[in-house]
């Protein structure tokens, strides 16, 4: 009896082992059948509001805003910021967004009083103020941006101030043109005034001379 235990031992484990391989094979058996989703997502187009413009520059900073209440720098964000121009204006606005969470941090125009500054004792990073619109609504800020090198902040800087002269310099010729406009405009009046007295006073005369002959008729 003893002999014959391990026996029936051994033939119980061969038919486990035969019906754990079957249930293997069972399980990997391809019966060809699709499960349609419940729910089915349709492809959304996703606007930045960047389509109509050119990207001037593109580089990745750490974005500063000064807080007045508190007199101290705060971080607004690390992410990249932009230089877009518009296709169609010509117009340029600085964009920042947060790398993570895409949420702006800076959004405003550069016009011709937009002034880069070196920030004291870094030259990786410069100072301006702007009305900015990140949140909405015009507030005046004062923001700060460091570089990862000083050939990217110089860079930055450079085509900033290049916009902003270029701005200044087509608005002093246009200040240029409406004065010499006005000038002009002021003259053909001035010139227009001796013929117009000119005429008033021979309209005065023939009036006078009417009177005179009609004083002279003598009545029937």
């Amino acid at each position: 009896m003893a002999d014959k235990e391990p026996v029936v031992e051994r033939h119980v484990a061969e038919e486990e082992g035969e019906d754990s391989s079957a249930a293997a094979a069972a399980g990997e058996e391809d019966t060809g059948a699709q499960v349609a989703p419940i729910v089915r997502l349709e492809e959304v187009a996703v606007t930045t509001g960047e389509e109509d413009e050119d990207s001037l520059v593109d580089m990745k900073a750490k974005l500063y805003r000064f807080d007045k209440d508190g007199n101290q720098w705060k971080e607004r964000g690390t992410g990249t910021v932009k230089l877009l121009k518009h296709k169609e204006n010509g117009k340029v606005r600085l964009v920042m967004r947060q790398a993570k969470t895409l949420k702006i941090c800076a959004n405003h125009l550069v016009i011709s009083t937009t002034k880069m500054q070196e920030h004291a004792g870094s030259d990786k990073s410069c100072v301006w103020h702007a009305a900015d619109f990140a949140d909405g609504e015009l507030k005046d800020e004062m923001f700060a941006i460091r570089f990862g090198s000083v050939e990217n902040c110089k860079k930055f800087k450079d085509l900033v101030d290049e916009i902003a002269e270029s701005l200044a310099k087509i608005e002093g010729e246009s200040e240029e043109g409406s004065s010499a406009a006005g000038l002009l405009e002021k003259l053909s009046v001035s010139e227009s005034k001796p013929e117009e007295r000119a005429a008033k006073e021979e309209s005065a005369d023939a009036s006078k001379e009417t009177e005179t002959k009609t004083e002279a008729t003598p009545a029937e």
